[in-house]
């Protein structure tokens, strides 16, 4: 029973990876669509709108949902997992994924109603930020008590810098064209 719940887990932290992915690129796109005459503006926002309403609500919440449902489970059929570091720490940047997924709709919301707070450079950015908590929980679940805490740490900092790196990169020849 334990590896159903497992391929299940995978499955749907999978789903609700894609649909935290693609809903931030919306956010961009939305953002990116004031650029447009008012007549573009009224049709890509509501399109936008939808777009954004089903995805969060029919694959990224749900996923999200089943997600932890899983991991509860298996937590259930496996508590001595409970007792190890490493999984305590992996406990933490789930939780900073949930926090980071409320976030989004709290973003969804401000966009829905006109409310444009941040630039698409800043929403590329926040986009990495879920990148960076998926490699920490894919690593800690994956390497277990062979993480070294300190190289594990440096790593996921230069990490952390190359992606906003590339994030400033990309916008420099983007602007260039």
């Amino acid at each position: 029973m334990y590896l159903y719940l497992k391929a299940i887990h995978i499955i749907f932290v999978v789903s609700w990876m894609a649909g935290l992915f693609y809903l931030v690129r919306l956010f961009i796109y939305h953002t990116e669509a004031k650029q447009r005459s008012e007549t573009e503006q009224k049709i890509l926002f509501a399109q936008f709108e939808v777009m954004e309403r089903k995805l969060y609500g029919i694959i990224t919440v749900p996923a999200m949902i089943l997600t932890l449902m899983a991991g509860i489970a298996m937590a259930y059929l496996q508590p001595f997992w409970l007792q190890q570091s490493w999984l305590q720490v992996k406990l933490g940047f789930v939780l900073a994924m949930v926090v980071y997924t409320f976030i989004c709709q709290k973003m969804m919301k401000q966009l829905r109603n006109g409310i444009f707070k941040y630039t698409s450079t800043q929403l590329r950015i926040w986009n990495e930020v879920a990148t960076i908590l998926l490699f920490a929980i894919v690593f800690l679940a994956v390497l277990k008590n062979a993480v070294d805490w300190i190289y594990g740490l440096i790593g996921l900092l230069v990490f952390a810098m190359i992606i906003m790196s590339a994030v400033k990169i990309y916008k420099y020849y983007r602007l260039k064209k």
